[in-house]
């Protein structure tokens, strides 16, 4: 399987290749040459499949013999070594809690499986490689959990300061040894660019070897689509038409989810929710993409201004704007709104939701309004934990702290200040 560049000016990469890289030379994204469907018979039977070889099956064609069949099995057996839940929260609605890896958030999953096929392609290499990451939030603790000391990698996270919460901050600036957090005088989306900047600059890219593992990165970024089909594999027995709600940033997680669905997963409809940050929603409502400065919010893995994912999207509905209406909604929704959400949740359902989840819920309630027969599933992507000020405040109870949690209270922040890209290129020349 190939990988072609989103704006076609660059040549046609390898799976390992487009790993390496991260990002075309062009600017573009990555993206595979061809999406082949899985039989229907294996979604007719999927509950007698485990989720290792669920996702195999999803995985391979887009790896194939970059890695062998034994070597990939073992990587996704490491990698999808906890739980993935869908708990049912009132009629025709569940959640999907992606938040029951080592790091408490939806990410665990494509950090460790980059992770890994890094580590398995720098035994192949004499040079170091450098993963240089931007996070609002859980990209950092997920990437510098999933690349500890994975031999040849060297993990640079950038994250804006004042704009993750404290436990993330902990998460991504507390591990030392192999993984370098740079605190950004600046938002989510410097970060971003500044990342992206890094991939173009010829004299950064003569001297070392840079890759991302934001999900702009092709192993990062497909791997999520195992959430969806492990969502359908326990759904599938209700009969329903079913519809997942998305709480997104920079969409990769519902584009993967997409990508599933193109697999041959049965799937009504997408909801991308999202907060404030409402740049795809006015897109879905007028057909005019317009980016703009990230507004910060209570759910700031979501505060993004220039969603890259989204690009991907259209690209799978060849830009079909009818086509693309047909199978994907988007609603935003305010801090207030989320807040309500939280406490509804937990007074009426004794469900303790995260920010995120709550817009995610939001998403699927406005959608149901119209369409009440299909059966809502929304993806629960942190641990309430992750975000305890809000979220007890909110619903105004404590919540315990998971002893994995507890553990990095104590711990001592280790971060390097930076405020614009020259400060990171003089950064990463020293490295």
């Amino acid at each position: 399987m190939n990988f072609y560049s989103l704006n076609k000016k660059a040549p046609n990469v390898s799976f390992k290749e487009a790993v390496i890289k991260g990002i075309a030379p062009d600017r573009g994204l990555y993206f595979p040459e061809e999406i082949h469907p899985l039989a229907p018979s294996f979604f007719d039977s999927l509950e007698t499949f485990s989720n290792q070889e669920i996702a195999y099956l999803a995985i391979q064609q887009f790896v194939g013999d970059e890695i062998p069949e034994a070597a990939l099995k073992e990587i996704l057996k490491e990698v999808l070594d906890f739980d993935f839940p869908v708990v049912p929260i009132e009629e025709n609605i569940a959640t999907l809690e992606l938040f029951h890896g080592p790091t408490m958030a939806f990410k665990d999953v494509g950090a460790r499986f980059m992770a890994r096929c890094l580590g398995h392609f720098s035994n192949e290499k004499s040079n170091a490689i450098t993963v240089l990451v931007a996070t609002s939030g859980d990209t950092g603790g997920a990437v510098a959990n999933g690349f500890l000391d994975v031999p040849g990698v060297k993990v640079v996270i950038l994250y804006p300061s004042g704009k993750v919460s404290d436990i993330q901050e902990k998460q991504l600036t507390t591990l030392g040894k192999n993984i370098t957090a740079l605190e950004v005088d600046g938002t989510f989306d410097d970060c971003q660019e500044m990342v992206k900047s890094a991939f173009l600059d010829k004299e950064l890219t003569e001297n070392m070897q840079l890759t991302s593992a934001n999900s702009i990165n092709v192993a990062r970024w497909l791997p999520q689509m195992f959430y969806f089909l492990f969502a359908y594999k326990q759904a599938k027995s209700l009969g329903k038409e079913i519809v997942f709600s998305v709480p997104s940033g920079n969409f990769g997680n519902i584009c993967a989810g997409i990508m599933a669905q193109k697999l041959g997963m049965p799937c009504k409809h997408f909801i991308a929710a999202t907060n404030v940050n409402d740049i795809v929603p006015n897109f879905m409502a007028t057909g005019t993409y317009s980016p703009k400065t990230s507004i910060a919010t209570i759910s700031n893995a979501m505060d993004v201004g220039d969603p890259s994912n989204f690009i991907r999207i259209r690209h799978l509905y060849k830009d079909n704007f009818k086509e693309l209406s047909n199978n994907l909604s988007s609603y935003s929704f305010t801090d207030k709104e989320t807040k309500k959400a939280m406490l509804s949740l937990y007074n009426d359902y004794n469900y303790v939701a995260d920010p995120h989840g709550a817009v995610g819920y939001l998403g699927i309630k406005k959608y149901q309004a119209q369409h009440p027969e299909c059966y809502g599933i929304f993806l629960e992507t942190a641990h309430p934990v992750k975000f305890l000020d809000v979220v007890e405040d909110t619903i105004r109870e404590n919540i315990d702290l998971p002893d994995k949690i507890a553990k990095l209270l104590n711990k001592k922040k280790k971060s390097i200040n930076i405020s614009n890209y020259e400060d990171l290129k003089a950064f990463l020349k020293r490295e």
